[in-house]
Parts: structure tokens; C-alpha cells; sequence
């Protein structure tokens, strides 16, 4: 099947894909844009994990100031390349970002960054609620697993629902700048300052 240019360069523009990788998938969709579109996200979601052990030693450091000038963030997002770290993609993601975390106020980057002892404590929280609620000893665990879930969202960078767009996460949009700049990204640290806010 013959594969205008017109076609090519609106999937480029929705993906931030190669020239030839957007043909590609436009070929192996028969032309459909959505499922190229799909086909693209499927191979560069794959692409992203491939890359997720590569070392991100470039990167910038953002700042954000509230409009009201009482809330300011810091941040360290890592790429591979100073190449991707001018994108104005990755600029663009990264100062999203320190916005958000101006707005959602997260404690740590990932589940992986709480402390074990912050975890037990919330676990054995959820657990003494679950069964002052009268629920059976058997579905107790359950319970504790999924308020635990609901606990990262709350306090995780990656975990919490983008302000700008409640329908991915953070970590689902790092993911999908790494499969569009080809790229691992890490947000490496943030700090978020609060006036009258005690350190």
C-alpha cells in the first residue's frame, strides 16, 4: 500500500517517531492512522524498557515558581545525550513536571524510594482499619495491597496522576517522551519549597 507524505508527517507530528518508523507502521496498518499510532506506542513502550539499564549521565535541572511566589521547585531529570537534554520535547516534560510537583506535592520519586519502615507502618495502618471495618481475615491482605496503591499515588512522583492530563501518570509520561526522543530518561531528584514551610 502507497503511504502519502501528508500521512507520515501527521503520525511524526502525534508521535515525535522517525520518518521511517511512522511509514513503517502506517504500511503495517494499512494506512489506519490509530492503529499506526497504536503500533508506534507498542514498539516504542518495548524500546523504552530495552533501554531502561542505560546510563543517564546528561540532563538539566529546572526550576518552578508558583504564580503566587510561595511555592518553588527544583528538579534533575537524566538523559543519554545533551542532544535529547536541548529537545524542547524533554524541556517541555521536564518543566511539566516541577509544576506538578508544585501542585501535587509528592514525598518520593517511586514506590521504591519509600523507606521500609514508612511502608510497614502504613501497612499495619490499613490493616487494623480493615479489620475495625469487620472484614474478614481473608480479604484483609487484599485491602491492605490495594489502600497501599492507593498510598503511592498519593506520595509517588511516577505514581500520581498528571496534572495536566489525569488520564496517564507522571511515569506513563517519561515514558512516552523515552519512546518518542528513543532515549532513557530518569527523574533523578526534586525538592519542593513551601514559605512557612518547615524542612
Amino acid at each position: 500500500m502507497e503511504i502519502d507524505a501528508k500521512q507520515v508527517k501527521s503520525l511524526r507530528d502525534t508521535t515525535g517517531a522517525g520518518i521511517m518508523d511512522c511509514k513503517k507502521a502506517l504500511q503495517e496498518a494499512g494506512g489506519d492512522a490509530e492503529k499506526a499510532l497504536r503500533i508506534l506506542r507498542e514498539k516504542g513502550l518495548a524500546e523504552v524498557k530495552k533501554r531502561a539499564g542505560r546510563a543517564t549521565t546528561e540532563g538539566v535541572i529546572d526550576a518552578y515558581i508558583h504564580l503566587n511566589n510561595r511555592v518553588g521547585v527544583l528538579i534533575e531529570v537524566n538523559c543519554e545525550t545533551d542532544f535529547v537534554a536541548r529537545n524542547e520535547q524533554f524541556l517541555s516534560m521536564v518543566h511539566d513536571i516541577a509544576m506538578h510537583i508544585a501542585a501535587a506535592s509528592p514525598l518520593y520519586i517511586s514506590a521504591e524510594d519509600i523507606p521500609e519502615e514508612v511502608i510497614a507502618s502504613e501497612k499495619e495502618i490499613y490493616r487494623t482499619q480493615a479489620l475495625n471495618e469487620g472484614k474478614p481475615e481473608k480479604v484483609v491482605e487484599k485491602i491492605v495491597e490495594g489502600r497501599l496503591k492507593k498510598f503511592y499515588e498519593q506520595v509517588c512522583l511516577l505514581h500520581q496522576p498528571f496534572v495536566k492530563d489525569q488520564d496517564i501518570t507522571v511515569g506513563d509520561l517519561v515514558t512516552r517522551v523515552a519512546a518518542n526522543t528513543g532515549e532513557n530518561i530518569s527523574v533523578r531528584r526534586f525538592v519542593r519549597y513551601q514559605v512557612g514551610e518547615k524542612l
